[in-house]
């Protein structure tokens, strides 16, 4: 059980951790976001080499950034969950559910202002996490068996409602299309909306009170609710976040490819936990950063832009994300027990 947090009081004390300490494990979290930078780097060198149009191209820098900034959105409302010791498998299906929200907004009412549609599915995916949430929080059942029950029921009802028909880009608004495809200073609109949004989660979680409880609750349930902290509340919270952030990403998800089907997000769900974890967020709660988890969604997708470029076959790119993700549990545990035995010898000390 993972017993410190990057961020945040520890759950038993009435006061944050000594200075030292959490410089060290602060430190610990930069140390961990800088190697995730350093192999975005390596990958980015290796594709240029291969291909110069990669990077050094109208199209390239402008994919760099644009293709992460859907899985981006999802990765952040993870990693909120992730640390409180749960886990969201029902992302996939409320980008494809809101995506499709989205489309028929736009069909069904001509004129719609866009504003209108992005709150409509923003508070569609908020109430479709709200159901994960208070299933989780109240109920007492497992968020992996929850999520991977509303993942097939959430995916169900847009199959029932989409069928076999597709929403074009011809059925929507040139205005709003052109977010997927305007720039602002060769940056694009979805990339900048998407930082602005992980910047204001990343500042609540780490200077706020909620914030700091996230960390304390998922790095020990039982202290936490023994200290007095609103665990129902805030993992309802988490997952109400983690469905809009995916209401938000549906929208996205029209703006960049123009086309939604009833298929729309499916397998999202793997690639936010697997953003999440690479970025080092604890499976186990408690530990990690949501500049790390979209530092993970853009290592993520630059590696499935890469593989392919070099010629690696569908399964290896697979294959490669997989071997990612083992890697960065065994590296969290190794380094939680490392960190366990240090406090144990600091208090023998003292």
């Amino acid at each position: 059980m993972t017993t410190t947090t990057t961020q945040g009081p520890h759950p038993t004390a009435g006061a944050p951790m000594p200075p030292k300490k959490a410089i060290r494990f602060g430190n610990f979290g930069k140390a961990r976001e800088l190697g995730i930078l350093l192999a975005l780097a390596i990958v980015l060198i290796v594709a240029t080499v291969a291909n110069p149009n990669f990077l050094f191209s109208p199209d390239g820098w402008r994919d760099l950034f644009l293709t992460p900034s859907i899985l981006l959105l999802v990765a952040v409302g993870q990693a909120i969950v992730l640390i409180t010791r749960n886990v969201d498998l029902s992302v996939g299906s409320v980008i494809g559910l809101t995506a499709f929200l989205t489309g028929r907004l736009f069909i069904d009412f001509p004129g719609i202002p866009i504003p209108v549609v992005v709150i409509a599915a923003v508070l569609f995916g908020a109430i479709l996490g709200f159901v994960n949430g208070a299933l989780v929080a109240y109920v007492r059942v497992p968020a992996m068996v929850i999520t991977l029950g509303t993942l097939y029921a959430y995916r169900g009802i847009n199959v029932m409602w989409a069928g076999s028909s597709r929403i074009n880009a011809s059925d929507m608004p040139r205005d709003f299309l052109g977010l997927g495809t305007g720039q602002i200073l060769t940056i694009p609109i979805l990339t900048i909306v998407a930082v602005i949004v992980l910047a204001i989660a990343a500042w609540v979680m780490k200077n706020t009170r909620p914030g700091r409880e996230f960390y304390a609750i998922g790095s020990d349930p039982d202290a936490a609710k023994l200290y007095g902290l609103p665990d129902v509340r805030r993992v309802l919270t988490a997952f109400v976040l983690s469905g809009a952030l995916a209401g938000l990403a549906g929208v996205f998800y029209v703006a960049r490819y123009g086309t939604v089907s009833s298929q729309a997000g499916a397998g999202w769900e793997l690639d936010a936990v697997g953003a999440a974890v690479i970025g080092g967020v604890a499976i186990t709660g408690g530990v990690g950063t949501l500049w790390g988890a979209a530092i993970g969604a853009m290592l993520l997708m630059t590696i499935n832009r890469v593989l392919p470029l070099v010629g690696i076959p569908d399964f290896w790119q697979r294959a490669v994300v997989g071997v990612l993700i083992l890697a960065a549990i065994v590296l969290d545990r190794v380094l939680a027990i490392r960190q366990s035995r240090k406090l144990v010898e600091a208090r023998e000390e003292s």
